[in-house]
């Protein structure tokens, strides 16, 4: 038990002042002993003055705002622990492609991302998010919690000035920090939201799939592309192009390099492509539908304060006392 006011329990003492503070009695005897020892009004008043005690006792204790220690109670739900990756580069602010059907054409990318992400989590109930932005270099922007209003806050944020760079190396090895001394709840992933790929050294790529791995971290990419870009899953496309990498030496086009990339990792792995807010809403429901995973999670019950028990408690005892006190017999005929 805390209180907020323990200063106030250094009153106790006076709780025992109705024992030793003595009414006057309107009457006057002439010989005290003539009066026979009533057990019963002796016992009646020391009960009395007992309940005038404990009321004091709970006004006392109401002052002090007396509270529970807050209680962690562990719960299976349905979610995953997610962390969010976000592209900052200065493309993310272009708008998307005008597509008639398109219910937010001229909606940029970034804008777009934030709007849909947010109804992707508020949809969700047992997730512990944490968020990570890169352009030139990655931003940690917010631990996994389960607190949506921080969430939020931590997407609506990204929405800042932006490079012209995409390091999404250092954005991943960020994001695998997010699960780093964090207890694995059962299901783990990576949202990977960018409209671009920069290349990752061979250093960096081992290092992000080993902990990947370790972390047993699954990974989703959603590019976002222009409707005339390269697509990664345009097969004829890739096959030509792997075709002239290995006879020329030449190196793949970014996308292409990292898709490749993605697929030697161990944990799973999936790409998605949006060329406009619809189709980017379409991947982001497609992954909602695949994380809804039993996972355990901690939920945490605040402290109660008792201030306003103690003292309705105290006013209906108080009650009582006023009540008793007109219930007394003044004197004897």
């Amino acid at each position: 038990m805390n209180f907020i006011a323990p200063w106030f329990l250094f009153l106790f003492p006076l709780a025992l002042a109705p024992f030793f503070l003595k009414q006057p009695s309107p009457h006057t005897y002439s010989w005290s002993q003539m009066i026979p020892i009533d057990w019963t009004s002796k016992i009646i008043g020391f009960l009395l003055k007992l309940l005038g005690s404990i009321i004091i006792v709970l006004l006392i204790l109401a002052l002090s705002q007396p509270f529970s220690n807050q209680r962690t109670i562990e719960k299976i739900g349905e979610g995953a622990q997610i962390g969010l990756v976000l592209d900052r580069s200065a493309s993310m602010d272009e708008p998307f492609a005008t597509h008639e059907s398109s219910e937010k054409a001229g909606e940029t990318k970034s804008a777009a991302a934030s709007r849909l992400i947010i109804d992707f989590f508020n949809s969700r109930t047992n997730d512990m998010v944490g968020v990570v932005t890169f352009s030139n270099s990655a931003m940690f922007v917010l631990p996994l919690t389960e607190n949506k209003d921080a969430i939020k806050a931590a997407v609506n944020a990204t929405a800042g000035n932006a490079l012209f760079q995409t390091n999404i190396g250092a954005g991943l090895t960020s994001s695998a920090a997010l699960f780093n001394e964090v207890a694995d709840s059962g299901s783990r992933a990576i949202i990977l939201l960018s409209d671009g790929a920069g290349r990752i050294d061979s250093n960096t790529q081992q290092k992000i799939r080993d902990w990947f791995d370790r972390f047993q971290i699954g990974l989703y990419w959603i590019v976002l592309r222009q409707p005339d870009g390269i697509s990664i899953f345009d097969e004829n496309y890739v096959n030509d192009q792997m075709l002239q990498y290995k006879r020329d030496d030449d190196p793949l086009p970014p996308a292409l390099e990292l898709y490749e990339y993605f697929k030697t990792f161990r944990s799973p792995f999936q790409a998605f492509e949006a060329e406009d807010p619809k189709s980017l809403e379409k991947a982001i429901s497609e992954i909602n539908l695949k994380e809804k995973k039993p996972i355990v999670y901690n939920e945490i019950i605040p402290g109660k304060n008792y201030s306003l028990i103690l003292l309705i408690t105290a006013f209906i005892m108080s009650l009582v006392l006023l009540t008793l006190k007109f219930l007394e017999v003044k004197s004897f005929r």
